[in-house]
């Protein structure tokens, strides 16, 4: 019996992204379509098979243990895009200072999709969703500089709605226009004793 169903919820990639390797800061730049690898996009900071452990999973590794990549992507809603920035008092959010790596549109409650999810493509490229992604401060400092008195809001106006981090299941390629079908665990919501 399969583990994973597929629903008859579907995005569209709606805007593409790679944070430079030599980054400055945190921004991606626009990009219309790239090969997904096992490794994530090529030449993107968040690249890798593996990575150095970082302030997410400090309860779980000392920082700078060498785990597997399971951040790759910064995959975000442009719906939820939309209310942080109204909640900010900007007009639009510029996925580029979030460092997002793909925007997606269609599905609600985007950053709430189960963990171990599936986002695939009609050509089979396949994307799993390893767990939301919190909002830090690392964006608003963007926001200011373009928007500045705007930025400090961010993180609390992001909290639940930041998107997912993800990795490469199955190589392929993605464009933006392509549609991602929403695959989700069978498992029922744990319920400890």
């Amino acid at each position: 019996m399969p583990e994973l169903m597929p629903t008859d919820h579907t995005a569209k990639i709606v805007w593409m992204g790679k944070v430079p390797q030599d980054r400055p800061d945190i921004r991606s730049r626009p990009i219309t379509a790239a090969f997904a690898s096992y490794a994530g996009f090529d030449d993107d900071f968040h690249a890798g098979l593996t990575r150095p452990s970082c302030v997410r999973v400090k309860s779980q590794h000392p920082q700078g243990t060498e785990i597997r990549n399971v951040r790759q992507f910064s995959i975000l809603s442009a719906e939820e895009l939309d209310f942080i920035a109204r909640q900010i008092g900007v007009a639009e959010l510029d996925p580029v200072l979030l460092g997002a790596s793909i925007v997606v549109e269609g599905i609600a409650d985007f950053t709430h999709i189960p963990p171990s999810s599936r986002l695939q493509a009609d050509c089979g490229t396949t994307i799993v969703v390893d767990m939301q992604n919190g909002p830090c401060n690392l964006p608003a400092r963007e926001i200011e500089k373009v928007a500045p008195g705007h930025g400090k809001g961010f993180k609390a106006a992001a909290m639940g709605r930041r998107g997912v981090c993800a990795w490469v299941e199955r190589q392929g390629d993605l464009k933006v226009g392509d549609r991602l079908r929403l695959h989700i665990p069978g498992q029922r919501a744990w319920q400890p004793i």
